[in-house]
């Protein structure tokens, strides 16, 4: 086909252009202008100031991550204070636990020695006061430390501090009783350090719990009439001194319980 021909045919209309075009033309032509769509918006939001709702709302984002940060940052500090206060309190629990067996030793050769072998040896005597008051300064610097022994004998047996060792048939004492102290116990402020080993009562009935001591009463004051059987606290008599004294009456004094 010459030029002149070619200039002589009619040109395509938009519809017969697009008929010619193959399925991936007119995908690819899709594709160009969802994207030039998108590019278009995204610069449009951009460019469009925040509205209220979203500042409100990365307003309430950061508060929530600043309160976050100051409850971790308070979390941390009390634990740091917690562990500080822990380590002052028991940093010297092994070595206290160690030197135990130094005040074991003490009341052993303490009790290995009677009183009649005491009284006729003036020498001995003399050890075994030597002794005792070493025995008594260790007990004095334990306290100092924080650390007491544990009160096992005549006791109701708990596991918390007591360790028992065996079991003494005896009816005639409660069961449950602490009756033999084989070592002493140690507590270190409010840790057990060392359980006390103990022999326990069986066999005897069941130890009851101690009950709350009542408050005791007295009578408002002497002469009051004894039928109506009126009682009063101690608390009440030094409330009526307290008025008796504020009208210019002399007080009378309370007499403790």
């Amino acid at each position: 086909m010459t030029e002149d021909q070619k200039d002589d045919q009619p040109e395509e209309s938009p519809e017969e252009q697009a008929a010619d075009e193959t399925p991936e033309d007119l995908d690819a032509a899709i594709s160009e202008e969802i994207s030039a769509e998108a590019a278009a918006d995204d610069a449009a939001e951009e460019d469009r100031p925040p509205t209220y709702e979203e500042l409100a709302s990365e307003i309430a984002a950061l508060k929530d991550q600043l309160l976050r940060a100051l409850a971790e940052a308070e979390n941390v500090r009390r634990r740091t204070e917690r562990e500080k206060a822990d380590a002052s309190k028991y940093a010297i629990a092994n070595f206290a636990r160690s030197v135990l067996s130094v005040a074991d030793n003490l009341r052993r050769a303490m009790e290995s020695v009677g009183e009649e072998a005491r009284q006729a040896n003036e020498d001995l005597n003399n050890l075994y006061v030597g002794i005792e008051m070493t025995a008594n300064e260790i007990d004095t610097v334990y306290e100092q430390f924080g650390i007491k022994p544990v009160e096992a004998l005549g006791k109701k047996f708990d596991h918390n501090f007591h360790q028992a060792m065996f079991e003494i048939e005896d009816p005639s004492r409660p069961a449950g009783m602490v009756v033999q102290e084989m070592q002493r116990g140690y507590v270190i402020q409010d840790r057990l350090l060392r359980p006390a080993m103990v022999g326990v009562s069986k066999g005897g009935p069941k130890m009851e719990e101690p009950k709350p001591e009542e408050a005791p009463v007295e009578d408002v004051a002497k002469g009051s009439d004894k039928a109506a059987g009126a009682k009063s606290s101690a608390y009440a008599k030094q409330s009526d001194a307290a008025d008796r004294e504020a009208e210019g009456a002399s007080p009378e004094v309370v007499k403790e319980l």
